[in-house]
């Protein structure tokens, strides 16, 4: 029976959520924004040179600008939560029997009787007064609880990975039309991730491959629009 509860957990895709958000976005930055870079100098350029320069350097900066937005973000969360918790340890110790009855309408909201939601809530009191509040009051589990590392490392590679897909590409690309090149290339690498992330997090992979390809052409043909309007030749 244990196996087999274990095996249903396993099946669910939410404990997967906060690593695979931070490493879809990375990954997907990575790829949109080295290559909008490298297309948007491109359409500028008569020489591989300033393209390759280009998108090594949005690789470099974007990953560590990547790395380190996703570390400030995910640790202002965990100061908030943390902050949270230490206000309901004071709010336990102060005014427990409030407390108490807080919980017990939370549960009564959520479809339990009034007896049976006082029961459960002295019960859940007993065991773990703040973890009860912690989870069914501020909505805090390990699941959803910031982890400023865990995420910072998850976006920072992620966009490594995704970022030197194009710049390879610039690299080793022909030079006359490359911009199409690393259109059409930067389209299939996000297609891939879309199918990639859908098949991790158990979603459409239609709707996936729909969204990342319509967000990636518009980001990357904007950026290709003002290289063309601009007209300046590099190199």
């Amino acid at each position: 029976m244990t196996d087999q509860t274990d095996n249903y957990l396993d099946a669910h895709y939410i404990q997967r959520s906060n690593w695979l958000r931070a490493a879809v976005l990375g990954a997907n930055d990575g790829i949109l924004s080295t290559a909008s870079i490298a297309i948007g100098i491109a359409a500028a350029s008569a020489s591989r040179e300033p393209v390759v320069l280009a998108a090594l350097a949005g690789l470099v900066a974007g990953a560590l600008s990547m790395a380190a937005g996703e570390y400030v973000s995910v640790s202002s969360q965990t100061d908030i939560e943390n902050a949270d918790i230490e206000r309901e340890k004071q709010e336990l110790a102060e005014m427990p029997e409030i407390e108490l009855e807080m919980l017990a309408q939370i549960y009564e909201k959520r479809g339990l009787k009034k007896e049976t939601a006082m029961i459960v809530a002295k019960e859940f009191t007993e065991h773990d007064a703040l973890g009860a509040h912690v989870r069914d009051e501020l909505g805090i589990n390990d699941i959803s609880q910031a982890q400023p590392i865990q995420a910072a490392l998850a976006s920072g590679a992620a966009f490594t990975v995704g970022g030197a897909l194009p710049f390879l590409a610039a690299v080793f690309l022909p030079l006359e039309n490359m911009e199409y090149y690393l259109y059409s290339s930067s389209i299939i690498f996000l297609i891939v991730l879309g199918i990639i992330t859908a098949k991790t997090g158990g979603s459409s992979v239609a709707k996936a491959i729909l969204r990342i390809t319509f967000w990636g052409t518009a980001a990357m043909g904007l950026t290709a629009l003002v290289g063309y309007l601009f007209g300046v030749s590099i190199g």
